[in-house]
């Protein structure tokens, strides 16, 4: 009984000494993750300046995340984010559900560029599309593999889009959004993928982008001759029939 014990108490200190090892390095674990699993999911590169999480609240921080664009594009990145908040169930992380209990995005950038029908974020979420599509169509013993998410609460607020459409003349465009506010992603059954996480969020933020940056369009395009130079007539003609011209499907 003793020795029994004895090997018990020893497997609980190496597992206490695993648990604190991958608890402590759970910011690098993620800040990978995003980086090795994101750009396939985009077709596009992500960068993360840092991921900070405590092991024992699952609390952290996300810093200086950047989207970068798809190729044929020159603006710098599509999405920019200084710093986002997040809390995980330090619990989850080695499981086969990762629960994300909590993430608040504050104050993003988003660059939209190209032109009403043809842009940056359609072609990144086309890629996302694709991508997702490609996870379903793998077989149920690869896919069942893979780690699930849960997000109970997801806010994106205070973004601001910068248009760089050609018809502006160069002129620079700022857009803001309205928050966008996301609950129980994942929490029935299994999860969801990395992929479907992606494509719910993203598909979301786009789905606010085209109707603000229309809606701006249009008023500059209302504002007379003169108000903006070169600008009023091709928003003019760009703004017509645009029922149509921003189903993604």
């Amino acid at each position: 009984m003793k020795k029994l014990a004895l090997v018990a108490a020893v497997l609980l200190v190496v597992a206490a000494v695993a648990i604190f090892v991958v608890g402590s390095n759970i910011g690098t674990i993620v800040k990978k993750g995003v980086e090795t699993v994101g750009p396939k999911i985009t077709g596009t590169s992500i960068t993360l300046g840092g991921v900070e999480l405590s092991p024992s609240s699952g609390s952290g921080t996300i810093k200086d995340f950047v989207l970068g664009n798809p190729e044929g594009y020159k603006s710098a990145f599509a999405i920019r984010l200084g710093e986002a908040t997040l809390e995980v169930d330090p619990r989850s992380v080695l499981s086969d559900k990762i629960h994300i209990k909590r993430v608040a995005v504050s104050n993003p950038e988003i660059t939209i560029e190209g032109g009403l029908g043809d842009n940056n974020l359609k072609k990144i979420l086309a890629n996302i599309d694709a991508f997702t599509a490609s996870e379903k169509s793998q077989p149920a013993t690869e896919s069942g593999s893979k780690k699930k998410l849960q997000v109970d609460d997801f806010l994106l607020s205070g973004a601001k889009v910068e248009v760089k459409f050609s018809m502006l003349g160069g002129k620079g465009l700022s857009v803001p959004l309205p928050d966008i506010h996301l609950t129980n992603l994942g929490a029935s059954g299994d999860g969801i993928t990395a992929g479907e996480l992606t494509k719910t969020v993203f598909n979301s933020v786009f789905e606010q982008v085209i109707p603000a940056v229309t809606k701006q369009l249009a008023q500059i395009g209302n504002l007379g001759k003169g108000a903006v130079e070169g600008v009023g007539g091709a928003v003019d003609k760009a703004t017509k029939g645009l029922g149509d011209l921003f189903k993604k499907k």
